[in-house]
């Protein structure tokens, strides 16, 4: 005879539930979850206190694992008979509280919380309790024992799972809905529940407002966001890879390798008999590849350079043509050859820089209708550090397309304006009665910007002041006029307006000079058929000045990558230099498709620090392209963030698309050793509509050279931004203002360049949607928030330990130490720096050795909830139904809610103190005053280290001689008053 375990667990009923299905309900049902089991009740549909009163048992062959298991008790809003699947509370029971059947009653447990963001409330009833069985089974011998056994705890099991072959069909349902329910979904769009599908060929293009997806989460692999540190083939050496700042004397692209191109070119021909030609070229045949020089008249020259990637050769001979086009009756066109010429590319000559050029040589061309011919050729074998390559046709990207080439661009000098607009006399207005009195602002305008003044009522024949502040970013060159308009706000109408001209308008470095106010005469322009003329309305007392003390921020504050005043005579010199090869991308995935047969992807590559943005030549359909382009930048500030981003080419082949983004990484130059040289792989990460996708991995180098580490240092010491910033600075509002205004100038003169860069790759650099809302985003920061109170609380923990000897050998260690302070106080700080020198000497060797990327991880993109996403790529203003628009409202004030009682409660903290000394409560004000007298006697007739003695040893006793109960001064203080019982 042998006995199994039976537990039961009754669910009664639920009280005072959360609605969750969108409709001031919810139809509840439970899981219940004991050592591997999982069942289910029905469903109560839309009751907020339903009752179930349903018995769920589980089985356990081992009675004595009952005490370490824990039963786990969790409600959810049913999806079929509600609108949404979401969750409304758990409970967990330890086993080692569950009573024997005859002693058990309903206990009320309060539902708990998944995360910080779920939004729980209300009470569940359960009734637990166990019941021992006695199993008997029958000896026989042989093979016969075990199979009746089985058969016996089979047949128990069948018995106590009351008609489980429902719960069969509901376990993977709930298993699904556990996988694909993130931390909190409390207010998500109705959706239907797919099976997690792999990923498709090509990832959803970049658009502005994405509808809706289907699909309720993307989680990412746990390999997708490695950083690998590769031992290139550099022209340093190897990894201790040391600086060359002090030897500029070698090749400028050392931090990448040199990529072999055939050179052609093909300069002009010679023709013994011209004829009728009318126009002659020349054509270059490598292989697959083939390639014309533009159609010229005899005795021109082509002068054209041609550079054919080595690597995607498939051919050992070069062969040049020269044809010639004749124009026939009717206009109608052939082409003549009038010769060939044949180069073995393994004989072509190597030519290193900074060697001098090859000098071209005449070739007779070979044939058999028009002898006599040459051509003037040069070719050879080089490396992407040719001066001809940047002008030349190049085989990898497209040929000669402006759109294909690697440029440098510059964004534009950037001013802040400040027009002080003080007051106005002599104005025009008419007479004020008391039914109607004029409300006068200043409205200042200069090319789109337009900003107002506060309005100021016009009382008898006072003239109107208002003394305020209207501050505009301007580029150079900048504006030409600021007009300023004094309007009437009860009738809409312009009382005057003037033009200053922005030529004239003076420049500051710093608030130690005034800029001086000057005095503008108001006119109205009245049109009288061809003439116009203008009257005389007032005059206008302003300062303007372009301010130059201060740096205008155009990009996201926490990713700068300049902090210089825009006057340059605050500039100072630069403390290093940063270089950055872009060596190459591998695997990157197909993002169109080309001819509507094949995925492709042209991609190049932006990268941005200070003023200075670099694009890379775009590599043509390939998916691992490699650039192998070294760029260079002065550093003024080593706290800065050099940017990285790759796209697709949309602009190519003439198609005038949008510039696909395919990832972008960051690299701190604070995080970089100097005189060092990093050669690694990010992950290129990007957040589609879909959710997060990995497109591939990125290979850089970067090295931050300096010269003087007493610069250096000195830079750490010095104020981040200039002086301005902190003696007149901007507020919050403001300044948010100004940034976005500054990168919608940026944008826009990047977007006019030659080639143009983009405004969507330009605002993705800039990352311009920093200020606007996501969930994504705001989960992030909480966590963030929440991973620092952890650290601070683990050493709460770690002195609750103490005192509560949960380890006793550390708890006497400690007891010693404080023996040893109270007798030796003036080791105290030198034993704290000590500590803290050992400690950061020994994490010395565990510091990072790659410089850190963007982490999805820590962006929350793996758990991000689709509709959440939907929300973060929708527009300014909202573009969806008014139905997702309330839900998501509904979510933001739920959130919202939690965080005000957050703050009410660190005010409430607060205000706590302050009530001690302010007799708020005359009682517990007393006793506050009466113990610091008593304190004060006590503590002039004892000795300090006395107290401190023994009052560590008090808060270090042992457990046996604590009490369960909140301590005397916790009870005093929680009990003091605040004002949340007067907030309505």
């Amino acid at each position: 005879m042998s006995f199994i375990r039976k537990l039961i667990v009754e669910v009664v009923n639920a009280k005072n539930l959360m609605p969750k299905d969108g409709q001031g309900t919810a139809s509840a049902y439970a899981i219940v979850d004991f050592d591997g089991e999982r069942k289910r009740t029905t469903t109560k549909l839309r009751d907020l206190n339903p009752e179930w009163n349903e018995k769920l048992e589980f089985l356990l062959l081992n009675k004595e694992s009952m005490v370490s298991e824990m039963l786990e008790v969790n409600l959810y809003n049913d999806k079929k008979s509600g609108k949404r699947n979401t969750f409304l509370g758990k409970v967990k029971i330890s086993g080692s509280t569950v009573v024997k059947s005859g002693e058990e009653v309903v206990v009320y447990y309060p539902l708990e919380k998944r995360s910080v963001f779920s939004q729980i409330r209300g009470e569940l009833g359960l009734k637990v309790c166990y019941v021992d069985l006695a199993v008997t089974v029958t000896e026989t011998a042989g093979d016969g024992d075990e199979k009746k056994e089985d058969k016996a705890e089979e047949k128990l099991l069948e018995t106590g799972q009351d008609g489980d072959k429902k719960e069969e069909n509901v376990k993977e349902e709930e298993k699904k809905e556990q996988e694909k329910e993130p931390k909190e979904e409390e207010n998500q769009k109705p959706t239907e529940e797919t099976p997690a599908t792999g990923p498709s060929p090509a990832p959803t293009p970049e658009v502005e407002n994405p509808p809706i997806a289907e699909t309720e989460k993307v989680k990412l692999k746990e390999n997708q966001f490695e950083i690998i540190q590769k031992s290139a083939n550099l022209n340093v050496s190897n990894h201790d890879l040391r600086s060359l700042s002090n030897d500029r004397s070698r090749s400028a692209y050392d931090l990448v390798d040199m990529m072999q191109f055939v050179y052609v070119r093909v300069v002009k021909a010679k023709i013994a008999k011209s004829g009728n030609l009318s126009t002659v070229f020349s054509k270059l045949v490598i292989g697959t590849h083939s390639v014309k020089t533009k159609n010229e008249k005899e005795g021109k020259d082509w002068d054209q350079v041609f550079a054919f990637d080595k690597e995607g050769l498939n051919s050992t001979s070069l062969e040049v043509s020269v044809w010639s086009e004749e124009n026939k009756e009717g206009g109608q066109k052939t082409e003549l050859c009038l010769g060939t010429v044949s180069f073995d590319l393994q004989e072509v000559p190597k030519r290193v820089p900074p060697d001098s050029p090859l000098a071209p040589q005449w070739y007779t061309l070979e044939s058999e209708t028009s002898p006599g011919n040459d051509v003037m050729v040069a070719v050879w074998i080089g490396t992407q550090a040719d001066e001809t390559f940047q002008e030349s046709w190049q085989s990898d990207s497209g040929g000669l397309i402006p759109e294909t080439r690697s440029k440098v661009y510059l964004s534009p000098k950037l001013w802040y304006l400040r027009l002080t607009v003080i007051q106005t006399q002599d104005l025009q207005i008419g007479s004020c009665s008391e039914a109607r009195c004029p409300e006068l602002y200043v409205k200042a305008q200069l090319g789109l910007q337009t900003f107002r003044t506060g309005r100021s009522v016009l009382l008898g024949s006072a003239n109107p002041t208002w003394n305020e502040d209207l501050v505009f970013v301007v580029s150079e060159p900048f504006e030409p006029i600021l007009v300023l308009t004094v309007e009437d706000a009860s009738n809409s109408k312009s009382i005057g307006k003037t033009k200053i001209h922005v030529s004239s308008i003076e420049r500051r470095l710093d608030d130690r000079t005034e800029a001086k106010s000057r005095w503008f005469n108001l006119s109205t322009e009245e049109k009288n058929g061809a003439d116009s003329s203008s009257s005389y309305t007032g005059r206008m007392h302003v300062r303007v000045c372009l301010e130059g003390g201060y740096h205008v921020i155009d990009e996201a504050a926490h990713v700068t990558s300049d902090v210089r005043a825009s006057a340059k005579q605050l500039t100072k010199p630069p403390i290093g230099l940063l270089e950055v090869g872009i060596r190459g991308a591998t695997n990157l995935l197909p993002v169109k498709t080309k001819d509507g047969t094949r995925g492709t992807t042209d991609a190049y590559v932006v990268a941005k620090y200070g003023p200075k943005w670099i694009r890379t030549r775009t590599i043509v359909d390939r998916f691992n392209p490699r650039w192998n382009e070294q760029y260079t930048w002065d550093v003024y500030d080593p706290c800065t963030v050099l940017t990285i981003g790759v796209f697709d080419n949309g602009r190519y082949g003439n198609n005038n698309h949008r510039d696909v983004r395919i990832g972008k990484i960051r690299v701190r130059l604070s995080t970089l050793e100097t005189n060092r040289v990093y050669v690694n792989s990010y992950s290129l990460i990007v957040l589609l509509p879909g959710g997060a996708k990995r497109m591939g991995e990125i290979e850089i180098a970067v090295r931050f050279s300096c010269s003087s580490w007493l610069s250096l240092m000195q830079a750490y010491t010095s104020p981040i931004l200039p002086r301005m910033h902190y003696v007149r600075p901007f507020g919050p509002a403001q300044q948010d203002v100004l940034r976005q205004t500054a990168m919608k100038i940026v944008t826009a003169r990047l977007a006019r360049s030659e080639p143009p860069l983009g405004h969507e790759v330009v605002q993705f650099m800039l990352d311009s949607d920093t200020h606007m809302w996501s969930m994504r985003r705001s989960k992030a920061n909480w966590f963030r928030l929440m991973g620092f109170l952890s650290r601070a609380t683990s050493v709460f923990r770690w002195l609750d330990g103490i005192s509560t000897w949960i380890h006793p050998p550390t708890t006497v260690l400690v007891h010693a130490l404080l023996i040893a302070i109270v007798f030796c106080p003036y080791l105290i700080l030198p034993t704290i720096f000590m500590y803290s020198f050992l400690i950061l000497l020994l994490r010395f060797r565990n510091r990072p050795r790659v410089p850190q990327n963007m982490d999805p991880r820590m962006s929350y993109v793996d758990m991000v909830n689709l509709d959440e996403l939907d929300e973060e790529f929708d527009g300014f203003p909202t573009t969806r139904s008014s139905e997702v628009v309330r839900m998501r409202y509904d979510r933001v004030r739920a959130l919202a809610g939690r965080a005000q009682t957050l703050l009410g409660d660190v005010a409430t903290q607060g205000e706590r103190l302050e009530a001690l000394f302010s007799w708020r409560d005359p009682r517990a004000t007393g006793i506050f005053a009466l113990m610091c007298l008593v304190a004060s006697l006590v503590f002039y007739a004892m000795p300090f280290r006395v107290f401190v003695l023994f009052g560590g040893f008090y808060y270090m006793r042992h457990p046996k001689f604590r009490n369960d109960m909140p301590s005397i001064s916790a009870n005093f203080y929680r009990r003091l008053p605040s004002f949340s019982d007067q907030i309505m």
